[in-house]
């Protein structure tokens, strides 16, 4: 299930409410791999934005690092982090489980946001609702031009994406590699 090797720069992508996040907390715990949330480059504490200069020059200073997690989707700049990483871990849930992910957060601090959400904002559930037809697509195109040393890894639930931390942890450990 594994490679020999660990992958040192990881990318993590699909819908709001999938578990990103969460998978990407756990490989992190698991691989001891910096931990970059995209949302926290993109958005400030006063739920403002960062320009995409701004932006840019914070992802280029990660994607120049030889170890990472890169955790959003962020299309504008997906064939960039692509060229740099290892792995990709894709969330291809149904809208109706994502949009239960994104309700459950609600009122919850989280290290992936500078602020806590109040309310799932009607645009925002919108936006999942319509993630399958509208984003997914350009979603898949563009990891389809991924270099082909590149593995992707699909999840089409919480409980695969849990069963392969599970095993990815038993293979750590079975290596003599520890695990947080």
């Amino acid at each position: 299930m594994f490679p020999p090797y660990t992958p040192q720069r990881i990318l993590v992508v699909g819908c709001p409410g999938a578990g990103k996040s969460t998978f990407a907390r756990k490989l992190h715990d698991a691989l001891d791999l910096p931990l970059v949330y995209l949302d926290m480059l993109w958005h400030k504490p006063d739920q403002t934005t960062a320009t995409r200069e701004e932006f840019d020059v914070e992802l280029d200073a990660v994607l120049r690092q030889n170890r990472w997690i890169i955790d959003g989707n962020y299309a504008r700049t997906l064939k960039r982090r692509l060229e740099r990483a290892e792995t990709v871990f894709l969330f291809d849930l149904s809208a109706e489980e994502c949009l239960a992910g994104a309700a459950a957060r609600i009122g919850h601090p989280r290290e992936d946001l500078p602020w806590i959400e109040r309310k799932l904002d009607a645009e925002f559930a919108e936006y999942i609702r319509r993630f399958p037809t509208d984003q997914l697509p350009q979603l898949l195109a563009t990891l389809d031009t991924r270099p082909h040393d590149t593995s992707l890894v699909t999840f089409r639930s919480r409980e695969e994406a849990d069963a392969y931390i599970t095993a990815l942890e038993d293979t750590l450990n079975k290596r003599g590699l520890c695990c947080s």
